[in-house]
């Protein structure tokens, strides 16, 4: 491959010579990721997917935040970046992905808590992420590229327009956020727990990590409960669970639309149709629970 080519060429300058041939790395639904050796450490190269600058992906940010979070505890180190061909370079974590049902686990819940405070508690970037906005500018950019949008997109953004008023209500202080808290990027390692990818990272709603962080793995409402205790330190109030809760709802609109417009971007062999339709169903079943717009009037009273 010559972009991986170019990127090695120019990297051994900077870590050292290159020792053996990188090995590509499984996982990973937007760009291509490789474990390679220079000069006797060990290290993850990511080469960016097609068009990812479509998706609003700033790879500066990435940068920046993936730094920050190394410096607070939480992520791997980086290394290197390069502008053209574009890359990033992160010292290799010895350890395992762990599984949602693992995440679920009462101890870990705490640990993840406090990996996100600690990552809300870092410098700003430069860059600034809102759910809210991003589908829009998202259909916006698929239908601009002549990929069919499914109908139930005008109904979910409804619902996301009566999540953003009920939260408007009581504002949340800007926090460096991850926005992509998939279990896959979770480390478990003799270190402690680390996240990694942190290309969607950027100043929003710390209800949105929490939300997206529970919806990607599952939590009950007790679960989600323990995580947010955790993180606050005392039991949440009813407003706090409630946002909380409506994040989830705009973590997967987010997820529905960004694979719709994946779909006319990438070159990767994944099913975004069909990665898309599970996120409509979902959204689907959350706006006919009656118990939503119990959640919008209790979100107003969320602290943060």
């Amino acid at each position: 491959m010559a972009l991986l080519a170019d990127s090695l060429e120019r990297l051994s300058p900077l870590l050292g010579a290159l020792e053996g041939e990188p090995a590509p790395l499984d996982g990973g639904i937007t760009n291509r990721n490789y474990r390679a050796r220079f000069g006797g450490d060990d290290v993850v190269i990511r080469l960016p997917g097609k068009d990812t600058d479509q998706l609003q992906i700033d790879r500066r940010a990435e940068r920046d935040a993936n730094s920050r979070a190394a410096r607070a505890g939480v992520a791997p180190e980086v290394l290197a970046m390069l502008e053209e061909p574009p890359c990033l370079v992160t010292r290799f974590v010895e350890g395992a992905e762990m599984s949602a049902a693992e995440l679920r686990d009462p101890a870990a819940l705490a640990r993840v808590a406090a990996a996100l405070r600690a990552v809300h508690g870092c410098e700003p970037v430069s860059v600034s992420f809102s759910p809210f906005r991003i589908v829009e500018l998202y259909v916006e950019r698929a239908r601009a590229r002549g990929a069919q949008v499914p109908a139930a997109y005008e109904r979910s953004q409804a619902a996301a327009a009566r999540i953003e008023t009920a939260l408007r209500t009581r504002p949340h202080e800007a926090v460096l956020c991850h926005n992509d808290l998939l279990a896959a990027n979770f480390l478990r390692s003799p270190a402690g727990l680390r996240i990694v990818d942190w290309e969607y990272a950027g100043m929003g709603d710390r209800y949105f990590d929490l939300g997206n962080f529970a919806v990607n793995n599952e939590l009950s409402p007790d679960e989600e409960r323990a995580l947010l205790a955790a993180y606050f330190g005392e039991p949440p109030t009813a407003g706090q669970h409630a946002a909380l809760r409506l994040m989830r709802f705009m973590s997967d609109f987010r997820e529905a639309m960004w694979a719709v417009l994946q779909r006319s971007l990438s070159d990767l062999d994944f099913d975004f149709e069909q990665y898309a339709a599970k996120h409509f169903d979902r959204l689907g079943a959350a706006e006919a629970d009656p118990h939503f717009a119990v959640l919008l009037e209790e979100a107003g009273g969320a602290a943060g």
